[in-house]
């Protein structure tokens, strides 16, 4: 009789789990134009939605952008654009999948998400993943502000090579705590809206001088071989490049959160916009950069202008600014990813304060020991962002959602799958075959001759 009992409790107990779930799902739907279902995040004011779109552009346009015209050498212009627009779409479709996810779930975190799904071993690795990118992504923003803004500074009359101003080691720390350490130490991302705008405009700036040089520098430079061949065999690289540029998945719950009201409809709203405002600035850049500079086109683009260029100095003034604004976001994904790891409460002020510090300070270290990514990049885009927007989202939706894998919606989460797999085994091989080269600051050879410190174009 007890057995018999205890039965019969084991039974109701699995047939509430599933009714529980079903009611989720349900009011879900129910919830399309209404409440959603994901927990508020943790503390602090809603942000309005223009606010949380631009911090979402920002999120997506950092230091990847750089690399977008390197992409197109290795895919070939017209296969190059297609990829990337193939790359938008699923980041788009994921960022909304993620989500959906976390309704499903009742989660309002990427870990969570994964921890409700995969139990705690899919903790751990999105965890690692989680953090992985956005450091390794911060300490690419310092780089690539050492490298930009010590050019700018000899642009300057009394600073030579040695001086303080041109020494990318002080140029970094004066950065970090002028500019990035302040703004990292925020608690609420809202507070960056305004930030993000200003990144915005600075990067519309970017893109109008690459569009100048484009015009007026690029005749100058005669095209290389198969420059404007239809598609090139190291695509896959190329695809890496561009999940490297378009990831914006480890933040996606943080902007989502800090909407007024935030709704699925609402949320649809906000990533189509982000990913398509992002997509068609994205593909511009790479296109001017790639036209300019063809085969010649290095993995950051502004090692390709010419020191003397003050179009292109003033480019790279805006685009390290624009770097240093972009930072904090990052930082905020990272201090909630040890957050959630490691604490089981709000941070205290204290708390708050010691992480951020201690992160922003090894990414520093890292930063100043080291001054080229190239390879490091291409396998963060490979083995970081790859699964973070192919596999995983579409892994839970498999997961949590009615239906087998070949029905429906599942079909194309299963496809996402499949095919992340193979940019990460593939892209990880051409990777070791075929890795980026830096030029370390080196003279092109068409500088010698060109006379680009005007915006006329060559007569």
């Amino acid at each position: 009789m007890c057995s018999h009992r205890g039965y019969v409790r084991r039974r109701d107990k699995r047939k509430h789990t599933r009714d529980l779930q079903v009611f989720k799902m349900a009011q879900q739907l129910r919830n399309e134009e209404g409440a959603a279902l994901i927990p508020p995040q943790k503390g602090g004011a809603r942000s309005a939605t223009i606010s949380a779109t631009f911090n979402f552009i920002n999120s997506i346009i950092g230091s990847g952008i750089i690399g977008l015209p390197y992409a197109l050498n290795q895919a070939g212009l017209p296969f190059g654009l297609l990829l990337l627009i193939v790359v938008a779409f699923i980041t788009d479709y994921s960022i909304i999948l993620l989500i959906k996810g976390g309704n499903l779930s009742g989660t309002n975190s990427y870990q969570s998400l994964v921890q409700s799904t995969f139990g705690f071993p899919g903790f751990l690795i999105v965890s690692g993943l989680q953090f992985l990118y956005p450091f390794i992504a911060m300490v690419s923003y310092n780089i690539t502000t050492g490298d930009m803004l010590t050019k700018v500074f000899q642009r300057i009359p009394g600073v030579g090579p040695d001086h303080v101003l041109a020494e990318r080691h002080f140029v970094i720390l004066l950065s970090t705590f002028a500019f990035t350490m302040p703004l990292s130490l925020y608690r609420n991302i809202d507070r960056l809206g305004k930030v993000s705008l200003l990144s915005m405009v600075l990067t519309l700036t970017i893109l109008i001088i690459a569009i100048i040089r484009a015009a007026t520098f690029g005749p100058q430079i005669p095209p290389t071989e198969n420059a404007w061949a239809f598609a090139k065999w190291n695509a896959i690289q190329a695809v890496g490049v561009m999940s490297f540029a378009f990831i914006c998945h480890h933040n996606s719950f943080l902007v989502y959160g800090s909407l007024e009201q935030p709704t699925a409809a609402k949320w649809s709203r906000v990533t189509h916009v982000s990913v398509g405002s992002a997509l068609v600035i994205s593909a511009a850049f790479a296109v001017a950069g790639y036209t300019t500079f063809t085969g010649y086109s290095q993995a950051d683009i502004f090692e390709n202008y010419c020191r003397e260029d003050n179009l292109a100095t003033f480019g790279r003034f805006c685009f390290g600014l624009s770097i240093i604004t972009t930072f904090p976001l990052e930082c905020f994904v990272t201090r909630e990813v040890v957050s959630n790891v490691f604490f089981s409460h709000d941070l205290s002020r204290i708390e708050h304060v010691a992480i951020t510090v201690l992160i922003v300070a090894v990414c520093t270290s890292v930063s100043l020991a080291y001054d080229c990514l190239g390879v490091v990049l291409e396998l963060n885009g490979v083995l970081s962002a790859t699964p973070l927007i192919f596999i995983i989202p579409s892994a839970c939706i498999l997961k949590l959602s009615p239906g087998r894998w070949f029905q429906g919606e599942n079909l194309f989460a299963s496809v996402l799958i499949i095919l992340g797999v193979f940019v990460m085994v593939t892209g990880l091989t051409m990777t070791g075959l075929f890795p980026q080269d830096c030029s370390h600051g080196a003279e092109m050879f068409y500088c010698a001759d060109a006379n680009v410190s005007g915006t006329a174009p060559p007569v």
